[in-house]
Order: C-alpha cells, then structure tokens, then sequence
C-alpha cells in the first residue's frame, strides 16, 4: 500500500495515482496526453475533475503546512494516521451505501 507502483490495482486506480503523482512532482508537465489517459481508464471529465482537484488540494494544504513550519501534534502517531487495504475497501463501500440511500450515483 506505500507503493501503488507494486500493488496489485487496477488499471483504472493506478492511472490515477500516476496522473496524482505527475501533477505533484512536476506540474508544468501535465498536459491533455496525461487527462486522455485518465479518460481511456474510464475516468469521465467529472472524475478527471474531482481526481485534480484532490491532488491539487492535498499539494496546497501540505506545502501551507510546511511552509508554515507546522508539525504534526505530538499524540498523532503514523499509525493512527494509516489504514490498511481492508480499511479503506469498508469506508469506501459505507460511502457508496450512503449515497445510494440519499439516491445519488
């Protein structure tokens, strides 16, 4: 889960992670080769939206954060900030429930 290069995931997720990851390192790299692929994943422009600005949002809180000198408090622990695989996978699915419920997509 440290390395989605090495994991076994979709086709679909591991586009995403290396569009995330180019938009991260090198920005002024992103071009529409890097969103068509995205799209021939399956992402629709919505996605390809939401997937950005995800990114995008992650990269500012972080690089406010650091820039600021702020740290993390001291009861915060790498493990109460990790989820496994099977974490994840339930939250994801409570989340599609919910929506279904509320009568969403």
């Amino acid at each position: 889960m440290r390395d989605f290069r090495a994991a076994s995931i979709s086709d679909a997720d591991r586009a995403m992670l290396e569009y995330a990851v180019k938009l991260t390192e090198t920005p002024h790299a992103v071009g529409d080769a890097d969103v068509r692929a995205l799209t021939e994943a399956g992402f629709s422009d919505a996605a390809v939206l939401d997937v950005c600005q995800v990114t995008s949002y992650y990269n500012y809180v972080n690089r406010l954060a650091d820039g600021l000198g702020v740290e993390l408090e001291d009861y915060w622990t790498v493990e109460e900030m990790t989820i496994t695989a099977e974490e994840f996978h339930a939250r994801v699915e409570r989340r599609v429930e919910q929506r279904a419920d509320r009568g969403g997509p």
